[in-house]
C-alpha cells in the first residue's frame, strides 16, 4: 500500500536521469512566453471587440472561455498523442498551434473570423498538458513536483506581467494588433524546445538489460486527484471575472493601478512562497491541500466585509496563502500519480478537468452575479472551498486506501 508521500529511488530504478536543472528553467521559460498572450490579451477584449462590429462587447463574456473549452476539449486528445507519437513533438506542435491562432486572431476583420482563431487558441495550444507531460515523462516524485511548482510560477509571473505589458502597448499598438506581435513568442518558444532532448518513460525505453526491474505499477487513484483539481480551480477562479466591480463597490474612487495590484496579490504570493511551501509540505501534500482549501474559504469569505483597503489586501494574502498551498500540494499529489503511468494521457485528462472547474466557475459566476451581485461569486467560492476542506480531513476520503489500489 502506498501514501501520499514521495516513494524513494534505488539505484536500481530503470527511470532516466531526466532533464538538467537548466533545462528545466528552459521548459519553465517556454510556457511563460506562451502563457503571456493567451493570459494578458483576454482582459482586453472589451477594447477589442468593438472594432470587430460588437460595440457593447457583448460577447466579451463568452470569448472569454472560448478558448479554456475548446483547450479542455482537445487536451484528452493531444495527451494521448504526446504518449503514442513523442512528448518533444507534440509540446513543438502545442507552440507552433498558439502562433497560428495568434496570427489568425490578429489579422481578423470580423466577429466571427476572430472567434474562430479564439476556438483554434484553445484546441492547437494546450500547452499546460503538453509541458507537463514533457516533465513527466523525464522527471519523478520531488524532482516532478518540483517541476510542476515551477511551471505553476511561470503561469502566474505571466497573469501578472502579461496585462501590464499590453496595456502600456496599448496607445501605439492596439490590443487586437498585439495578437500579431505575440505570435513571435510561442515561435521563440518552439526554437528554444528544439534544443531540448527528447523524454523516454521507462516504459518506452528499449535495450533495458533483462535483469532490470519492471516499471513501478501505477499504484495512486486518479478519482481523488480530479475531484480536488475541480474543486480548487472553481473555488479560486469564481471570483477572478467581478472582483474588479466588487473593488469598485467596496473601495469607491481607489485608483486603477491599486485595483490590479489587489488582483495580483495572491499571484505574487505564490510567486514569493512556492519554493518554500513545496519544501515544507513535501511528505505530507494531503494536510496541505485541506489547509489551502480552509484559506481559500477564509480568504474569500473576506471579501464580503472588506470596506478598506487594508482589510481588503488582507483578505487576497489570505486567499494567496491558500492559493500557493493548494496549487502546491496538487502538484506533488499530480507527480506521484504520474508514476508508472502515461503522462500525456494523464496531464491531458487533468488539465480536461482544470479547464471544466474553469469554465463552471465563470458560468456560476456570471449567473449569481446577475441574481445577487458582485458579491455572490465570492460567497460560492466560500461554500465550494469549505466543503472540499471539510471533505478533505474527512477520514473516509482522507484514508490511504482511497489513493491506493
Amino acid at each position: 500500500m502506498r501514501t501520499g508521500t514521495t516513494p524513494r529511488t534505488t539505484p536500481a530504478d530503470p527511470r532516466p536521469a531526466g532533464l538538467e536543472r537548466r533545462q528545466v528553467h528552459a521548459v519553465a521559460a517556454c510556457y511563460f512566453v506562451a502563457s503571456f498572450a493567451a493570459l494578458g490579451l483576454p482582459p482586453y477584449l472589451t477594447a477589442i471587440l468593438p472594432g470587430l462590429g460588437d460595440s457593447k462587447g457583448s460577447w466579451a463574456g463568452l470569448l472569454y472561455i472560448m478558448p479554456t473549452v475548446f483547450s479542455a476539449l482537445g487536451a484528452p486528445l493531444w495527451g494521448r498523442l504526446a504518449d503514442r507519437f513523442g512528448r518533444k513533438r507534440l509540446l513543438l506542435r502545442a507552440q507552433l498551434g498558439l502562433s497560428v491562432s495568434f496570427l489568425l486572431a490578429g489579422a481578423a476583420n470580423s466577429l466571427w473570423a476572430f472567434a474562430l482563431a479564439l476556438v483554434l487558441q484553445g484546441f492547437l495550444g494546450g500547452t499546460f498538458a503538453a509541458t507537463n507531460g514533457y516533465l513527466a515523462a523525464a522527471l519523478e516524485g520531488p524532482r516532478l513536483s518540483r517541476a510542476l511548482t515551477l511551471m505553476q510560477g511561470s503561469a502566474r509571473a505571466s497573469l501578472v506581467a502579461a496585462p501590464i505589458l499590453v496595456g502600456a502597448l496599448s496607445p501605439w499598438v492596439s490590443p487586437h494588433r498585439q495578437y500579431l506581435l505575440m505570435a513571435v513568442l510561442p515561435l521563440a518558444a518552439a526554437a528554444l524546445l528544439t534544443r531540448l532532448p527528447e523524454p523516454k518513460a521507462p516504459a518506452d525505453q528499449r535495450g533495458r538489460q533483462p535483469s532490470a526491474p519492471a516499471p513501478e505499477p501505477a499504484a495512486v487513484s486518479l478519482r481523488p486527484l480530479y475531484v480536488y483539481e475541480f474543486a480548487f480551480v472553481f473555488a479560486t477562479i469564481i471570483s477572478f471575472p467581478y472582483l474588479i466591480a466588487l473593488v469598485d463597490q467596496r473601495l469607491p474612487g481607489v485608483s486603477a493601478t491599486v485595483t490590479g495590484l489587489l488582483f495580483a496579490l495572491p499571484h505574487l504570493c505564490y510567486l514569493l512562497c512556492a519554493s518554500r511551501v513545496h519544501n515544507a509540505f513535501l511528505h505530507r501534500p494531503h494536510t496541505g491541500l485541506a489547509l489551502g482549501f480552509a484559506l481559500v474559504a477564509l480568504g474569500l469569505a473576506g471579501h464580503g466585509p472588506a470596506h478598506s483597503l487594508l482589510a481588503f489586501a488582507l483578505a487576497r494574502l489570505v486567499l494567496g496563502a491558500g492559493l500557493t498551498l493548494g496549487l502546491v500540494c496538487l502538484s506533488v499529489l499530480a507527480a506521484e500519480a504520474a508514476r508508472g503511468r502515461a503522462p500525456g494521457r494523464m496531464f491531458g485528462t487533468l488539465e480536461l478537468i482544470s479547464k471544466g472547474g474553469a469554465v463552471a466557475a465563470g458560468l456560476v459566476a456570471a449567473l449569481v452575479n446577475a441574481a445577487y451581485g458582485a458579491a455572490a461569486p465570492v460567497l460560492v467560492g466560500t461554500a465550494a472551498a469549505l466543503v472540499t476542506a471539510l471533505a478533505a480531513t474527512a477520514p473516509r476520503l482522507f484514508a490511504h486506501s482511497r489513493w491506493s489500489r
